[in-house]
């Protein structure tokens, strides 16, 4: 009780302290358009992310019912997710580069760098999607042939 108790106080006092560094560190404007953005990317999630997310975990759900491709959704989902991952840790790099004060703080090409992840990541999904596909069809083809169990 007295652990849990000290851990609640701690937990209390860095995040007051991370309030102060906020309302020392930020302009009082800018702190009056902070509660927008959040409302905003609250907005964004609930509206936007959510659905689309469902509408593609429906969309792969239901293309998995088909015959034998159970097998391979797991290569499908995995190269979906990543994709999603690594477009929401991307979008405020390629939103927010070249503008600003000091458009040398994001100098590189973005986008391109992106594109090229969002490739690879796409190209290795399919690599691994035809490989466990070309091995369940070599594996059904040999145990429809009889020669499994020594017959």
């Amino acid at each position: 009780m007295k652990a849990r108790a000290a851990l609640a106080a701690t937990g209390v006092g860095f995040g007051l302290w991370g309030l102060w560094l906020l309302v020392d560190a930020v302009a009082p404007a800018a702190l009056i358009r902070l509660p927008i953005w959040l409302g905003g990317a609250v907005v964004a999630d609930d509206f936007f992310l959510v659905p689309l997310t469902l509408t593609v975990g429906w969309l792969v759900t239901r293309w998995s019912t088909g015959p034998d491709r159970h097998r391979t959704i797991g290569a499908v989902r995995t190269t979906l997710l990543y994709v999603g991952l690594t477009t929401l840790i991307a979008i405020p790099l390629l939103v927010r580069q070249g503008k600003g004060v000091n458009p040398t703080v994001l100098p590189r090409d973005y986008l391109r760098d992106w594109l090229l992840l969002e490739a690879t990541i796409v190209v290795a999904g399919a690599v691994v999607f035809v490989v466990q596909r070309s091995r369940f069809t070599f594996s059904r083809s040999r145990a429809s042939s009889g020669d499994i169990g020594g017959r």
